[in-house]
């Protein structure tokens, strides 16, 4: 009767969190539309207001009142930059019709599908602990314990992951709070709030980084491809068969976190980051308003998808697996734990001994 209470719950579970999906992606696609605006310029404009042919407004009124003045509609249309007498240069650009184009990508392709890929992955995660549960070990635990990670690392480690959480919750506030926040706050409750979550997003970036680059220096020669590595990919790590693949240090999906993951991804976010802040150090950019959209594109899609893969690796390293948060918090994993989930490195270390 326990028995199939369970799978009764488990099923529910699973149910709701795929109907809370397709609601979560529906809401987006509803908020951002994908429909370009009626002109090329991006201002709402009746078509009918516009003229066939914008330059026969010179042979009207105008023409007369201001004989030296070319048509709004054909001057400020365009992205070329005009002569100005001041510094600013983007001052020349009345509308810039690629801000448009830019427009439709963030509010459109990277808000609606950037939303499906963290509801999918976020309720991916709750379907297999439902279903799966948390994995445990085969034997019990011996209470001998192995030194995995020294306090320099797990400091480092710690600085990223609480850096990271505070630049993805400030950032999906960016992106997302105009549709959840600003209706439940106010415009400007959310505006003062917003600005706090802007500043933390910022400072905080730099941290970042720099956790990134030193995490890297520490581990990258424990993350090169190794024996175990193929096995593990063509098995994905025993997850569908129950049975542990021997690996190193660092198994398969790890090295894939570390280089990809972390790495990469980690790099392309800080320094489109930088751009956007407009701190880029050792060299100079000129910090235009099309330089700021491609910025903020690449910005945006690269931290959404880390934080989607951010996701798996987190819940892996806490309740995922039993015993995985240990080496990350005491510093030792019990000898069970890595005879099961690194076994080649256990058997390194016992030969060493």
């Amino acid at each position: 009767m326990k028995r199939s209470f369970s799978k009764v719950l488990r099923a529910l579970v699973v149910t709701a969190g795929l109907s809370l999906t397709l609601a979560s992606g529906i809401s987006f696609a509803e908020r951002a539309p994908m429909a370009p605006l009626p002109s090329a310029s991006g201002v709402d404009i009746p078509p009918l207001s516009v003229p066939a042919n914008p330059n026969a407004l010179a042979n009207g009124t105008q023409a007369q009142s201001q004989p030296a003045n070319p048509s709004i509609f054909t001057t400020a249309n365009s992205d070329p930059y005009n002569y100005v007498s001041i510094p600013d240069k983007e001052a020349s650009v009345l509308i810039q019709r690629s801000g448009q184009e830019w427009r439709v990508i963030r509010n459109g392709v990277i808000t609606v599908y950037g939303g499906w890929l963290l509801a999918i992955a976020f309720f991916g995660i709750i379907a297999m602990y439902t279903i799966k549960g948390s994995i445990k070990l085969h034997e019990p635990m011996s209470g001998v314990k192995i030194k995995r990670f020294s306090a320099f690392d797990r400091l480092v480690h710690w600085l990223m992951a609480f850096s990271f959480l505070a630049l993805a919750f400030t950032g999906l506030l960016i992106l997302y709070g105009k549709y959840f926040a600003m209706p439940l706050m106010g415009g400007v409750a959310y505006g003062s709030f917003l600005n706090v979550c802007k500043n933390i997003h910022n400072f905080t970036g730099p941290l970042f980084t720099i956790c990134i680059v030193i995490f890297f220096l520490l581990f990258a020669h424990k993350n090169l491809p190794g024996k175990g590595d193929l096995q593990w990919y063509l098995t994905f790590g025993g997850i569908f068969s129950g049975k542990h693949v021997p690996a190193g240090f660092f198994n398969g999906g790890e090295k894939i976190w570390f280089w990809f993951g972390m790495t990469f991804l980690g790099l392309v976010i800080s320094a489109s980051g930088f751009v956007l802040d407009m701190i880029v150090p050792f060299m100079t950019i000129e910090y235009t308003r099309g330089t700021m959209q491609i910025a903020n594109i690449i910005h945006s899609s690269a931290a959404i998808l880390m934080s989607a893969m951010a996701m798996g690796h987190i819940y892996i390293g806490t309740i995922g697996m039993q015993g995985s948060i240990d080496g990350m918090k005491t510093g030792y994993v019990d000898a069970t734990w890595a005879k099961e989930h690194h076994e080649l490195w256990y058997d390194e270390l016992n030969k060493k001994g």
